[in-house]
C-alpha cells in the first residue's frame, strides 16, 4: 500500500528525487530551498548516493555537468539568484545533450531580492538565461503531491530526451506542509548498465567505443548542423510534453491563466465569481516551456476577458497573448516583491476588470 505522509515541500523534492532515480545531489545553500540540501547531506549517502555541496552554485553546475557526462542520474537545486548563476553550466548541458535534473524554488527579485515567494523566474527558465540557441522543458507544480509526481518522472524525462529537465516551485510550495503519496522507488542504475543504456556516457573502455562529450564545435557547418538538430528534438518536445490543467473555459465570461500556487488561490476566485452569477474558468500550464497554446482554442468565443494572474509583474503575459492570438482582450492581476494577493483582493480586482468590458 502507497504511504500517505505530511511533508514540507523542501523535503518532499528529495524524497522523490532518490525514490525517481537520483544518485548524485549537487548544490548550495540559499533560501527558500535549504532544507532540501539539508535534507539530500543527509539522506543521499544512506541511500547509496552521493552529496556534494559544492563552494558556489558556479561550481556546482559545472560539477553536474562532469557527472551527467560520466552517465550517472544528477539533481542540482537553488533559488532564483543561484539558479541566475548556473546559467551558462546549463547552455553547455544542452548542446551537449546531457540529462539533468534542476530545480527552482524561486523567490523574489531582481538581483538578491527578498527570500519570500516569487514568480518572477518565468522569463528566466522559459527563454533561458544562458547563450545560444537552446531550450529547457520547464515543468511548475501547484502543490506538494504534484511536485513529487514531476521529480519521480523527470529523471527519465531527462534521459529520454538527453536535456535538462527545469522544476520551477515557487517559495510557497518549498515551505509549506501538505499530506502527500510517495511513489515505489526505482531500481539504481548501475555501472554495467549506464554504458548499455546511455551509450554516449563517457563510462570507461567496458563498452567497446570511446565516446566524445562536448560542446564547442569551430567550424561554422557542423555548429549550425548540430543547433538544427537540437531543434528536431525541441520541435518534437513541443508536440509531446505540453501539460496543463483546465477548468470550467467552455462557457465562462472570464478565463484566468495561473501557474504554481497563485493558481490555487484562482481557484477559490473562480467559486466566488459563482456565487455573483459570474462564470469564470481557469487555465493551469504545467509546462511552461512548452507553454499549453493548444488550451486556449477550448475558450468559449464569448468570453470577454482573458486575466494572467501572476506573481511577478506580467511575464507570463507575452505567452498567454500569443496563445490568445488577438481573440480576446489580455489584462493582468499581480502582485511582486514577495506579497502573496488573497483570493478577495484578485475577486475585487477582476471585477473591476470585468465592469470595464459590459
Amino acid at each position: 500500500m502507497s504511504e500517505r505522509v505530511l511533508m514540507k515541500g523542501n523535503e518532499a523534492f528529495g524524497e522523490a528525487a532518490i525514490r525517481g532515480g537520483c544518485r548524485y545531489y549537487v548544490g548550495y545553500p540559499i533560501t527558500p530551498q535549504n532544507e532540501l540540501t539539508e535534507f539530500m547531506s543527509r539522506e543521499m549517502t544512506k541511500r547509496g548516493g552521493k552529496f556534494v555541496q559544492a563552494e558556489s552554485e558556479l561550481a556546482s553546475i559545472n560539477m553536474a555537468y562532469g557527472i551527467a557526462a560520466a552517465g550517472g542520474n544528477v539533481f542540482v537545486s537553488s533559488a532564483s539568484p543561484g539558479i541566475a548563476l548556473m546559467q551558462e553550466g546549463l547552455s553547455f548541458i544542452c548542446s551537449a545533450e546531457l540529462p539533468l535534473v534542476a530545480l527552482n524554488v524561486s523567490r523574489g527579485g531582481p538581483g538578491i531580492g527578498g527570500i519570500q515567494p516569487g514568480q518572477a523566474d518565468y522569463n528566466q527558465v522559459t527563454r533561458g538565461g544562458g547563450n545560444g540557441d537552446y531550450h529547457i522543458p520547464v515543468f511548475a507544480p501547484a502543490s506538494i503531491q504534484e511536485s513529487i509526481d514531476i521529480l519521480y518522472d523527470a529523471f527519465s524525462l531527462a534521459d529520454e530526451w538527453r536535456n535538462p529537465i527545469m522544476i520551477l516551485a515557487d517559495g510557497m510550495i518549498g515551505q509549506m506542509m501538505e499530506p502527500v503519496t510517495l511513489p515505489e522507488p526505482k531500481a539504481p542504475i548501475s555501472e554495467d548498465e549506464i554504458a548499455v543504456r546511455k551509450p554516449w556516457a563517457l563510462s570507461g573502455t567496458k563498452k567497446g567505443h570511446r565516446s566524445v562529450v562536448k560542446s564547442l564545435r569551430m567550424q561554422p557547418n557542423d555548429l549550425e548542423k548540430h543547433v538544427e538538430k537540437l531543434f528536431e528534438k525541441y520541435r518534437q518536445a513541443e508536440k509531446e510534453l505540453v501539460k496543463y490543467d483546465s477548468d470550467r473555459i467552455e462557457d465562462a465570461e472570464v478565463v484566468f491563466v495561473s501557474f504554481g500556487t497563485t493558481a490555487r488561490i484562482v481557484s477559490e476566485v473562480i467559486d466566488m465569481l459563482a456565487e455573483d452569477g459570474i462564470k469564470a474558468g481557469l487555465i493551469r500550464p504545467i509546462s511552461l516551456w512548452p507553454f499549453p497554446e493548444e488550451a486556449f482554442s477550448k475558450v468559449n468565443p464569448k468570453t470577454k476577458v482573458v486575466i494572467s494572474a501572476e506573481l511577478n509583474m506580467g511575464q507570463m503575459m507575452t505567452d498567454v497573448k500569443a496563445a490568445v492570438c488577438g481573440r480576446f482582450p489580455v489584462r493582468l492581476i499581480n502582485r511582486t516583491g514577495g506579497i502573496i494577493p488573497t483570493s478577495l483582493e484578485i475577486y475585487e480586482r477582476a471585477k473591476k476588470i470585468l465592469g470595464e468590458y459590459k
